[in-house]
């Protein structure tokens, strides 16, 4: 199994490297996120060991649980999970970057635990791009406002933009092509502390289309560790 991993994790990165380049980038300008809701320690550290340096958990009990592993590890961790308001206090010092802050109650929670910790807490807005009601994320429409209340908040640092696309349908590259373009309309705005140096999409199923369409970060599980067992 560690070593299907480890040949799964190389053959992602080389069609990352391909899609790169085919957009006029360079394969190391696109981070790879490893995402590893309910996968164990020994195949997360086949993904490690062919290369990995970045990892995603949707789950904050699972990040808390693995935390250790993953600093041991010289990982960069991410939550890219729904962002319960309860769940806030388990990701700041712990998560360097949480990808799925989608609304003001967040930002302010993420703002006075950074505050508490004496740290300054990067993340990135979640944009709910194919409107979906059962979905988070701030819908397109309303990210710029999102962004000009959240920019007066000393320890909260935004530094782009994350979307999960509808699954059903073939518009996935669709979306992806809103989300570059409401990426570069947020950067030319200047708004004080968006910084937009990420925009974050693309999975397992759509990485290569997304890194056509501006990705420079992508969350990859599936493809790396097999099927998610069911829990």
């Amino acid at each position: 199994m560690t070593r299907l991993v480890a040949d799964n994790f190389r053959r992602v990165k080389e069609n990352i490297g391909e899609a790169a380049e085919l957009s006029g980038r360079r394969p190391e300008d696109i981070r790879l996120v490893c995402v590893t809701k309910f996968v164990d320690t020994e195949r997360i550290r086949a993904a490690i060991n062919a290369g990995g340096l970045e990892t995603g958990e949707n789950r904050a009990q699972e990040l808390v649980d693995k935390y250790d592993f993953f600093k041991e590890n010289g990982q960069i961790v991410h939550f890219i999970g729904q962002l319960q308001l309860n769940k806030v206090k388990y990701l700041i010092g712990r998560a360097d970057l949480i990808q799925s802050a989608d609304r003001i109650e967040a930002f302010r929670e993420i703002e006075r635990l950074a505050d508490k910790h004496g740290i300054r807490q990067d993340t990135l807005v979640e944009v709910n791009i194919g409107n979906e009601p059962q979905k988070g994320g701030v819908a397109p429409g309303e990210l710029t406002e999102l962004l000009k209340r959240v920019s007066d908040m000393p320890h909260v640092c935004v530094k782009g933009i994350m979307c999960i696309p509808p699954a059903a349908g073939g518009e996935t590259r669709e979306y992806f092509k809103r989300m570059k373009e409401l990426f570069e309309d947020i950067k030319a705005s200047g708004i004080p502390g968006a910084d937009m140096e990420l925009l974050s999409m693309g999975m397992s199923g759509d990485y290569p289309s997304a890194i056509a369409e501006g990705a420079n970060m992508v969350r990859v599980g599936s493809a790396i560790f097999g099927a998610r067992p069911m829990h």
